[in-house]
């Protein structure tokens, strides 16, 4: 284990799990893995090795057992006639029975229903109504040739989740860990290596909790398949469900006027609704327009009577085109059904979520270490729905006057779902609350900015917030940033497109020269100039930063104390590739490397450069390196013959992690198809050798 992996053993004993048991252990079971971590965590909460094989051992053969195979349900109910009693892992569900009286159960794979369920079961566990859960039952078998009673019956019942918890002890141990610390215990909980991913892009799978966390908050995720949008809502908590979009329907979501029955809003506290997206479904236009109603004021009516209900919705679904496809040809929500596709609606989003950001699942970026059992994590922030914390940022922040009520209270609700996920105990400085509440302000931001594509009567709004001293801090969204020549327009009738003002942000300032979009012709302008890029952004190669400055140089020096990694040195190799595309072919260019000597596989260094250094010869480059024996370089920087000097203050490091074995990934055969790090470069002009 890591020192991280230990930390949280000391600090959250018995409520952790290793994450990857759940893939031991599940083998061919259909269960979410809340049930999985709910038996790991009965068994296996623990770092002692012996006793996790021990656990796995016992959990496997538990599943084995009791959990219902579909295909395998009359041998178990052949086992429940002959032993009298059999113990099954099945979601149940209960319905009432008005002829009867009586309340009866489902068992979904085991095939028997009309078990007899009494009420103050059903009183205990109101879930049983609406879509079932998963349970430990015993059920027991007793033939009467009285063909109206069943022969199943129920003799006990307990509901897959945490029977209770100690919030404060979990505000208290939150304590122990600093912010980056607590990130990554939060990420390894929901199953993924946060090694494998950037700050920007941490926060990203996090937002994900807020419905959890908050009270009738509504999110949406659109973007390309494979990102697991949904799989939060699937497997993360029994306080949530995941449903069909096209299978919904008034009386299903709402309340049946006829039975008085209510939905799911009436029992969840998350409603997720999967494969949202689709041009061509067809939607139900009343169902629409309760949810509007809904969404703004947490209420419905059944007949003559009003209801509410604390229920967040989120709504993922994939997209077919490219961000820049959609921002010149239409919006960012252009693939919702044409019912959905209305302001009104849309307005009452409170975050959106751009899943084009978000990494297509890989194998390495699942995580191996300890994670919360989510079923104690979704526990916890459930209990975090009672509280508010919308406000803690007012002391050092306040929000633009231009901004609306109801983008207020989408940024107010995104900010204090974060804070609860991430400063449960308070303590956040001035930067990490800065940083939240402008992650908070672009997520409703990117919502305001397609309606106002959408809906012409949409005013201009100015995102900003301002400091203690009065000055304003403008927030962009990362499209905006990447794509300025298309995110600033609405696109009208036939082939209209009317040229919004663009709006001055902060990043906006700080890039006066935009990488070049891609297919757009750029004459390179060489100047002095400071570029900064944001985390996630894309569009940043070699040889458009520094192509163009490499022209006409015949000698360049290269510092860069991290090139040891053999990612590292594939960087150095792409730079490489671009001072070739930039020399002349009948001249030879010097190319000189001073870096750090790798202490512990300097054979496999030596090995990388020596290999630079031959592929270089053919080409016209003269590779040499040198070791800085004082271990003291900290500059990264470019210096050419030309008069050029290139500060860099990641090095050539710049790029998240990605899969460099696909072959046919294009972040791997393209530099501006990757996601960056967040980094600056300054172009700075000196005395030519």
């Amino acid at each position: 284990m890591g020192k991280l992996d230990d930390k949280i053993n000391e600090h959250f004993q018995g409520l952790v799990v290793r994450k990857d048991l759940v893939k031991i252990v599940k083998g061919n079971a259909i269960v979410p893995t809340y049930v999985l971590e709910y038996l790991l965590g009965q068994y296996c909460a623990t770092d002692d090795e012996a006793t996790i094989e021990t656990g796995i051992t016992t959990v496997k053969e538990i599943l084995r057992k009791h959990y219902v195979h579909r295909n395998e349900a009359g041998l178990v109910r052949s086992n429940i006639k002959e032993a009298g009693r059999y113990k099954v892992i099945d979601k149940i569900s209960v319905a009432l029975n008005d002829k009867t009286d009586a309340y009866e159960a489902t068992f979904s794979n085991l095939g028997i229903k009309e078990v007899l369920v009494d009420s103050g079961t059903v009183k205990a566990h109101p879930k049983l109504l609406v879509s079932g859960v998963w349970c430990i039952a015993d059920v027991e078998y007793e033939f009467t040739e009285d063909k109206r009673v069943s022969p199943w019956i129920m003799a006990s019942l307990k509901p897959i989740q945490l029977s209770d918890f100690d919030a404060e002890a979990y505000i208290e141990a939150r304590k122990q860990f600093t912010t980056d610390e607590w990130i990554d215990l939060l990420m390894q909980s929901i199953g993924f290596n946060p090694e494998m991913f950037g700050k920007r892009s941490k926060l990203l799978q996090l937002v994900r909790l807020i419905p959890f966390c908050e009270r009738n908050y509504n999110l949406i995720e659109l973007g390309p398949k494979g990102t697991g949008k949904s799989h939060v809502y699937s497997e993360f908590s029994p306080h949530g469900i995941l449903i069909s979009g096209g299978e919904v329907s008034v009386p299903k979501l709402f309340v049946n006027n006829q039975s008085g029955k209510l939905g799911l809003v009436g029992y969840w506290n998350v409603v997720a609704f999967d494969e949202f997206a689709g041009k061509k479904k067809r939607v139900d236009k009343a169902l629409v327009d309760i949810m509007k109603n809904y969404m703004a004021n947490k209420s419905f009516s059944r007949g003559v009577e009003t209801l509410g209900s604390e229920s967040s919705m989120v709504f993922v679904g994939n997209t077919q085109h490219s961000v820049p496809y959609m921002l010149k040809h239409s919006d960012l929500f252009e693939e919702l059904p044409k019912e959905y596709y209305d302001s009104a609606f849309l307005d009452r989003i409170h975050f959106y979520v751009p899943g084009w950001e978000v990494d297509i699942i890989r194998g390495e970026m699942f995580s191996e270490g300890y994670g919360f059992v989510v079923d104690y994590l979704a526990e916890i922030l459930r209990s975090f729905r009672n509280h508010d914390f919308s406000d803690r940022y007012s002391e050092h922040f306040s929000i633009s006057s231009d901004i609306s009520t109801r983008d207020r209270d989408g940024i107010h609700k995104t900010f204090s779902g974060l804070m609860k996920i991430l400063f449960p105990h308070g303590g956040a400085s001035k930067t990490e609350i800065e940083e939240l509440i402008r992650f908070s302000i672009e997520g409703r931001k990117r919502v305001k900015d397609q309606l106002m594509r959408i809906d012409k009567t949409y005013a201009e709004v100015s995102f900003a917030y301002l400091d203690a001293d009065g000055e304003e801090n403008v927030v962009a969204t990362l499209e905006e940033i990447e794509y300025p020549n298309y995110y600033h327009k609405t696109v009208g009738s036939g082939d209209e497109k009317e040229e919004l003002k663009p709006s001055p942000t902060k990043e906006s300032a700080t890039l006066p020269d935009s990488p070049p979009q891609a297919n757009d012709p750029v004459e390179p302008v060489l100047k002095e100039q400071h570029i900064t890029f944001q985390e996630n952004q894309r569009g940043a190669s070699f040889d458009t930063l520094f192509g163009p400055y490499f022209e006409g140089a015949r000698e360049l020096t290269v510092t860069d104390p991290y090139i040891r990694n053999f990612h590292q040195a594939r960087n150095f190799m792409e730079l490489v590739e671009t001072v070739v595309k930039h020399k002349p072919k009948h001249e030879v260019v010097t190319l000189h490397l001073v870096t750090s000597e790798d202490t512990y596989r300097a054979d496999q260094q030596l090995e990388n450069f020596e290999k630079i250094k031959a592929s270089c010869v053919p080409v016209g480059i003269d590779f040499t390196w040198e070791f800085d024996g004082s271990g003291t370089i900290h500059a990264r920087h470019i210096v050419t013959d030309n008069g050029w000097k290139i500060l860099l203050d990641r090095g050539l490091d710049i790029y998240q992690k990605y899969d460099n074995r696909e072959v046919f990934d294009f972040a791997n055969r393209l530099q501006e198809r990757r996601p960056c790090k967040a980094f600056e470069v300054t172009f700075i002009k000196c005395e030519a050798e």
